[in-house]
């Protein structure tokens, strides 16, 4: 007899909950769900994943798409595909086979394939390998290290630290866990919201897959099967925050010509790199052709000069000299999963059947990248808090900036570092991208703003209830306002009288960024002004953005995004060089405030901005509730723009005394037609903090017809 098909079922919300009668049918009906709900986006993510985007998207896509082929994206996700167990690889393709069927219907349902001209493509088995690593490559923030590089051949070692935050570029998350003796339910609470770059469709989706063998609702990537970074199996729960682990490192490599091949000089000497050529077509222009090379130590990502590194003018004359004239430089990425062959995918079936937090826990013992912080309750009253993933074992200096491929101390050592573990103290955990259980892993963190503040807003009160956590998703308090005002605007004297308004309006606010706030506006306005003026001092010019930056990361290599991130740290006396006059910019930048006037509140100019690949006529502009360093972030670049790109892209909580009492949210909604009715609807509640529930009932959901 034939298999029997999935069932689909939804909620009022349009969320899928599927039924099938075993895991490898629910894996085919997840990939025909997320096709039909998400085959525009699926279909852009599988692109980026192979460096083709620009062929439909056009030229302002090309740099991202030359980083994904010079990264070798689609060839590491073969290996680790080949590399996995049998019956994942089994898993990963009956997902696969479901998009593929259901992919030609969605060509034809979402207006953006006529748009742009494209037909759905093929999926293969490691396809999803690839979205994720396309999700992921720049996720711990190597170009990071090209900065750090620049920051201290500019102004010397010290000052590298006063500009490490995490910036724009990063991805955040907030997490914490309450046990059981902290809620009124008398059993344990996981909550958080991750912080990425909005995107519409959004790049979380609400599922629920159900077999006789499990039954799971969480948070899925589209394109990647099962639910990997927030789940509830109605007998454990997980969640995970970006460890900010270091775990990718940049070679400085010195390359010649040897005939047709390319050499790169290595810690014995000249050794082969592997050298080819691709061409890039580009929608509305001429095609594109790369040299791609790879050395011993893994693909060039950056081919051009590097801070220190001498340029040539003859690539091929030689000596033995790997800094003489007659070479040219590059920079490799090495990573993880490119080395070890995975990137943990065995996990993720093992964490759909899970029961305990023991099987959580033997789950992530398997994970690769990225490295997360994770967390984890079950209905025994157990909890974990880990860090998961593989963080290579080296020299200091690679977490520090780029390291020369000739050095051996800069090698790997073929070991990996232990994974550190914790246990809650006072009956509560809490990671939010700050120094903390993952330090000894890690270079750059987030400032301790959001864990303190989480801290002690759990601390508030003795038992939380599920419906209580929107309090803590919601907070809009940022401390570090406090701190910039008593440190750069309380000492100043001899303002004009409208600066001087304006520090008593400074003076008077709750330090709360609200939509609404007036005092947010003024002190966002002051901010944005100061991180400008420093940015612009002629004591940091040599910082400045350089004409052969990498248009991929400029985003790492913005004096103006550091800046405007790092001015706790900045403003610091002795943090900057003596000629820097903080004070004077200071001033200057309120008497600019005063003079050019701020907006009636920070809602007016603090707005969502999310990517969309084509992007519409009339974009979504709603006004944002709190800033970077507040619970509920939201991520704009001081100085340069109040819309914000990076916020919440889901905001949950699992409850372990009944799954039904969870809730969840993200910013748009189920579905990614842009004029389905479920494409928006969950946006009004995600923009004020509020939660839809989390429906177990199958007899309170509608069922649709399968294909």
């Amino acid at each position: 007899m034939p298999r029997p098909r999935h069932r689909v079922h939804r909620d009022r919300h349009g969320i899928p909950h599927l039924w099938a009668p075993d895991a490898l049918a629910l894996a085919h009906g997840q990939g025909v769900v997320t096709a039909r709900d998400r085959g525009w986006q699926i279909e852009v993510e599988r692109r980026r994943a192979l460096g083709s985007s620009a062929a439909f998207l056009g030229a302002e896509h090309l740099a991202w798409d030359v980083l994904a082929r010079r990264a070798r994206l689609a060839d590491t996700a073969r290996r680790c595909y080949a590399a996995l167990r049998p019956d994942t690889a089994a898993w990963i393709s009956a997902f696969t086979r479901g998009i593929n069927s259901a992919l030609p219907e969605a060509g034809r349902r979402a207006p953006e394939f006529g748009r742009a001209g494209l037909r759905p493509g093929v999926w293969e088995p490691w396809t999803p390998l690839a979205v994720w690593l396309s999700h992921h490559l720049l996720f711990a923030g190597f170009p990071s290290k090209l900065w750090r590089d620049r920051v201290g051949s500019v102004l010397g070692a010290g000052a590298v630290a006063h500009f490490a935050t995490d910036g724009p570029g990063s991805a955040g998350s907030n997490g914490w866990l309450l046990t059981a003796d902290r809620t009124t339910t008398g059993a344990a609470l996981l909550a958080g919201d991750p912080h990425r770059f909005v995107e519409a469709p959004g790049v979380y989706q609400q599922i629920r897959l159900a077999c006789p063998e499990f039954d799971v609702v969480g948070l899925a990537v589209p394109g990647v099967p099962g639910i990997a970074h927030f789940g509830h199996t109605g007998h454990v729960a997980w969640a995970i925050t970006n460890a900010m682990a270091d775990y990718q490192d940049l070679y400085r490599e010195r390359l010649r010509r040897a005939g047709t091949a390319v050499e790169a000089w290595g810690p014995d000497g000249w050794e082969p790199a592997e050298v080819r050529t691709e061409t890039f077509q580009v929608a509305g222009g001429d095609p594109v052709e790369v040299e791609m090379v790879e050395t011993a130590r893994g693909p060039v990502v950056l081919q051009e000069a590097v801070p220190g590194a001498p340029g040539t003018a003859d690539p091929s004359a030689g000596s033995e000299d790997p800094g003489s004239r007659g070479r040219w430089a590059a920079v490799s990425l090495r990573v993880p999963a490119r080395v070890l062959g995975s990137l943990g995918f065995d996990a993720l079936p093992a964490l759909m059947r899970a029961r305990t937090v023991a099987d959580v826990d033997r789950a992530f013992d398997r994970w690769v990248e990225p490295v997360n912080v994770v967390m984890a309750a079950d209905t025994a009253g157990d909890v974990l808090h880990r860090v998961a993933g593989a963080v290579p074992v080296r020299g200091e200096a690679n977490r520090r900036g780029v390291v020369d491929a000739w050095d051996t101390t800069a090698a790997w050592s073929g070991r990996w570092e232990p994974m550190p573990r914790a246990a809650p103290r006072d009956g509560r955990a809490v990671m939010a991208n700050a120094r903390g259980i993952a330090t000894p892993l890690g270079t750059e963190f987030a400032a301790p703003h959001r864990a303190r503040r989480i801290a002690a807003l759990l601390d508030s009160r003795p038992r939380w209830s599920p419906a209580d956590i929107p309090a803590v998703h919601t907070d809009t308090l940022l401390p570090g306002a406090s701190v910039l005002l008593a440190r750069l605007v309380e000492p100043l004297d001899g303002l004009t009288p409208a600066a001087a308004a304006l520090r008593r309006e400074l003076d008077a606010w709750d330090r709360h960024m609200d939509a609404g706030s007036r005092g947010a506006a003024v002190f966002a306005a002051w901010r944005g002004a100061l991180a400008r003026r420093l940015a612009g001092d002629p004591a940091l010019a040599a910082l400045a953005p350089r004409p052969d930056d990498p248009e991929v990361f400029l985003p790492w290599l913005s004096l103006l995004g550091r800046v405007g991130h790092a001015l706790e740290s900045l403003t610091v006396p002795g943090a900057l060089p003596p000629a820097v006059d903080v004070a004077a910019h200071a001033r200057a930048a309120l008497e600019e405030v005063a003079r050019d006037g701020a907006p009636r509140s920070w809602g007016e100019t603090h707005r969502l901005a999310a990517w969309e690949a084509l992007p519409s006529a009339s974009p979504l502009r709603p006004a944002l509730e709190g800033d970077h360093d507040c619970v509920m972030s939201s991520s704009s670049v001081p100085g340069l723009t109040d819309l914000g790109a990076r916020a919440s892209v889901a905001r949950f909580v699992w409850d372990l005394a009944r799954r039904e009492d969870s809730g969840w949210i993200v910013p748009l909604g189920a579905s990614g037609l842009p004029d389905h009715p479920h494409a928006r609807d969950q946006l009004p509640l995600w923009l004020r903090g509020a939660l839809i529930p989390v429906v177990t009932d199958w007899h309170l959901l509608t069922e649709e017809e399968t294909a």
